[in-house]
Parts: structure tokens; C-alpha cells; sequence
């Protein structure tokens, strides 16, 4: 049920790329201050993000109050400011090896390439090209069974094949039910984790664990990966550079990130969370 338009969130879970952050990754000023004081008048602000741990240092400052964020599309949940995993829901080395087994067999063994994000960090095969700097010391094989962890978060995935915008429906498709692809629109890199891992279910066990429902949950986003998160928060925003299937299913509108959209909506928390505190007095 959609709440009154009226009524505060008791959380705001937003995205992070092509969301809350602008198109250069900084945070903007505003935002960072939206998010402060969201923070003091007692709204949690969750970030819900597909990077991997590792990649969520510099936004220590800027989550509110817990300092956790839910990443790797779901597949952790992450004490920003100290870099510890609370929670994860990875894959076994086992599921990780059929995947890999099942893409290359569809594929052609010359034609896939991956590459692994765990607590323990980045690994991939040789092949696998990476659009950001690697750290220093990742280890690298020829195949990636022979660099796996207990756990991996996230599987990422190149190919060499001739592919289009469809490529995370062919993923979806050579490898059905055995594990789920997400789509933060990174073009050209499939994300798979394991089944049933999204955004949206572990933001929902993050929310019940503190007695907070859909209906008191606001969600921002711009990907098909947010879809779930989005449907299942009982307000929804897209920011307007969200890809048109995220517009049509929120239940809002928010300007772009390049124009400060996810402050819009914090401040309009805030201010309605500053309202029903003042009629309480």
C-alpha cells in the first residue's frame, strides 16, 4: 500500500550510480547535507548499491547514522565505516565453477572472460578487462575456479562474442534458474549472484530486523537492477535519467542525477519528518 503523500519515510534507500551520486561519482553538496539532515531528524538512509565493498570508502562520511550500506546488488551488508562485512549471501566456489562451466559451453571458452568481487576483494582471469583501475596484488589465473574464494559476491562477466543491448537477457537465458542476472547498466558486463540475491531482499531483511515495513521505506534508483528495491518500497522515485522501464515503475519522479533529483526527495523527507515532529509537540 503506497502511503499518504504526506507522511515521512522511516527510511530512504537509495542507489548510488546514476542516483544519488552525479555523473562524475561525486556527491554533490547539497546532497551530502540533505543526507545529514535527513540523519537528525531520525531517518535511516541506507545506501543500496551494486559496487563491491571495496568501492565504498570515500562515502563513509555520508551514511547516515548505522554507517551501513547494502552492496554487490545485495550479496553483502557492509559497516562503511570500517570496511566489515555484517551480513552475505554469496556464492560457493561450487555454484561459481557451473556458471562458469554452463557460459563457457553456450559461449565458447575463448569468448568468456570473468572476473570475481569477495570480501577478500577483486580476482579475475587473464582475459577479463577491467573499465577501473585493478588493485594492486589481485590475483589473477587463467581460470577463475583456480582464484575463487568460500564466498563470491558478485561474478562479472565479458565476452568476445558479437552481442548487443540484450546481453543480460543472454546471460539470463544460457543460464536460468541456476543463478540471477542483474543489470546496473554497465554496458557490455553481466553481474550474476547467486539465486534469489537482489537489492530488494536484503533491504527487506535489513528493514523487518528493525520493525520498519515497505510502507515506511522510500526508495530511489535508476537501473533495472533497482526494480525490485523500487516495487517493493511503498514509495518509489526514478531519478530522470533512469532507463524508461525504472520510469514506468515508480510510483515518482525525481529530477536527474546531474541536477541534485536525490536531494530533492531527502529534503522533502526531511521536511515532512520536521512537520509531524512538530505537530507531536
Amino acid at each position: 500500500m503506497t502511503p499518504e503523500p504526506s507522511r515521512p519515510p522511516r527510511l530512504v534507500a537509495s542507489d548510488l550510480d546514476g542516483t544519488l551520486l552525479r555523473p562524475d561519482g561525486t556527491l554533490a553538496p547539497r546532497t551530502a547535507a540533505a543526507l545529514e539532515r535527513a540523519a537528525d531528524l531520525g531517518i535511516d538512509v541506507v545506501f543500496v548499491t551494486a559496487r563491491p565493498p571495496r568501492w565504498l570508502t570515500e562515502l563513509a562520511p555520508h551514511v547516515a547514522g548505522h554507517g551501513v550500506a547494502i552492496c554487490a546488488n545485495g550479496a553483502a551488508v557492509v559497516d562503511v565505516t570500517t570496511g566489515s562485512v555484517l551480513s552475505e549471501h554469496g556464492m560457493p566456489p561450487a555454484l561459481v565453477a557451473q556458471v562458469a562451466g554452463q557460459l563457457r559451453e553456450a559461449w565458447g571458452v575463448e569468448h568468456v572472460h570473468l572476473a570475481v568481487e569477495s570480501a577478500d576483494g577483486f580476482a579475475a582471469e587473464a582475459g577479463f578487462r577491467s573499465e577501473h583501475p585493478v588493485p594492486s596484488g589481485s590475483a589473477v589465473a587463467e581460470r577463475i575456479e583456480d582464484v575463487l574464494t568460500a564466498s563470491t559476491f558478485k561474478l562479472l562477466v565479458r565476452t568476445s562474442r558479437p552481442g548487443g543491448p540484450s546481453f543480460a537477457l543472454d546471460l539470463a537465458d544460457v543460464l536460468g534458474d541456476v543463478a540471477l542476472v542483474s543489470d546496473s547498466g554497465a554496458v557490455g558486463l553481466g553481474e550474476i549472484s547467486g539465486p534469489g540475491v537482489t537489492k530488494a531482499a536484503t533491504l527487506a531483511r535489513w528493514a523487518t530486523a528493525r520493525g520498519i515495513g515497505a510502507q515506511d521505506v522510500w526508495a530511489m534508483g535508476d537501473a533495472p537492477n533497482d526494480l525490485p528495491m523500487l516495487t517493493w518500497a511503498g514509495r518509489s522515485f526514478a531519478v530522470a535519467n533512469a532507463f524508461p522501464e525504472v520510469l514506468a515503475a515508480a510510483t515518482d519522479r525525481c529530477a536527474s542525477n546531474a541536477d541534485d533529483g536525490a536531494a530533492d526527495v531527502l529534503e522533502l523527507a526531511a521536511a515532512l519528518a520536521a512537520d509531524a515532529s512538530a505537530g507531536h509537540r
